[in-house]
């Protein structure tokens, strides 16, 4: 299909800018940020009930967080939220909009954490301060959504690995997780799928991308086979709590969100799986520009609270 034409200009703009990839991990930190930032600004926020800036543990100190409360006090769903970036950029600030609408349209606390960032903390950082986090969480969830049978992990992209890494470590932790939200996830840089050739370029997140935020997240070669790195290649999946797995089809990643989730329902775990035709990496950042990506945003937020009643 092809490609959804409300998202035109928006990538005729992103195409016209430097390639990420030319530049260090802080300027490519600066860039994302900035238009992130911009495209923000023009569409209008979310409303929730409250937003709350505060700090949780992290593997080795104090990681910057942020609590997004749905306007109701009866016990509802915690989602904690691992934003994108590739390892390498992205923050709670440009993941503001996603988390609102998580928060609004699921009905759940969402806290929005941010992990230590490659190139100045490689592989395992980010996946120690995400356990940390979740074990956090598990055991501050009175004070947060309130609900101990209802806590997700989620995120997208390079959030959605650590999400299902996360999901993997806390198997079998009472309390437990109910659900897990993967929205384009990366979950295996031992192998390259079709979909990294069939849209490797022009499409907002591109190959050369990819290939520079895994140099500076585990090294060249790194350890692309460690699960923690590559969470399709856990030896076992059976378990895992249900899951929403969301691709775009003309994502670089699409085939290694749909090999997860193949992977989870031949394990035996309940799997929603959506592809979104003619929507790229990041859209859902894009629903401001696209009717398609605002109508796709709506519904995968549907299937998690679905799994959540």
């Amino acid at each position: 299909m092809p490609l959804d034409p409300q998202l035109a200009p928006l990538l005729e703009q992103v195409n016209s800018l430097p390639p990420m990839s030319l530049g260090t991990g802080a300027e490519g930190r600066e860039r994302f940020r900035r238009m992130s930032m911009a495209a923000a600004a023009l569409g209008t926020p979310v409303e929730v009930g409250s937003v709350e800036d505060v700090e949780v543990p992290g593997a080795v100190g104090p990681l910057r967080a942020r609590i997004y409360r749905p306007g109701r006090s009866e016990p509802h769903p915690t989602l904690l939220f691992f934003h994108g970036g590739g390892f390498v950029v992205g923050d709670i600030d440009s993941y503001d909009g996603q988390c609102r609408t998580l928060c609004s349209e699921v009905g759940a606390t969402v806290l929005a954490v941010e992990y230590r960032l490659a190139p100045e903390d490689p592989f395992p950082a980010a996946v120690e301060d995400a356990i940390a986090a979740c074990e956090w969480v598990l055991g501050n969830v009175d004070d947060l959504g309130g609900a101990a049978d209802r806590i997700v992990v989620g995120g997208d992209s390079a959030g959605g690995n650590l999400a299902a890494v996360v999901t993997q470590a806390m198997r079998g932790r009472e309390p437990g997780l109910a659900a897990q939200l993967l929205i384009y996830p990366a979950t295996d840089f031992s192998s390259d799928r079709p979909s990294l050739e069939e849209n490797a370029e022009g499409l907002f997140l591109t190959r050369d991308d990819m290939r520079w935020f895994e140099s500076h997240y585990i090294g060249d070669p790194g350890p692309s086979d460690d699960p923690r790195v590559s969470p399709l290649l856990a030896e076992d999946l059976s378990g895992l709590p249900p899951a929403v797995v969301v691709t775009a089809e003309l994502d670089p990643l699409r085939d290694d969100g749909e090999a997860y989730a193949e992977a989870l329902e031949t394990a035996g775990v309940q799997v929603i799986r959506r592809r979104y035709d003619g929507l790229v990496h990041g859209f859902f950042a894009m629903g401001t520009f696209s009717k398609v990506a605002k109508a796709a945003n709506a519904e995968l937020c549907a299937d998690l609270r679905g799994l959540l009643e």
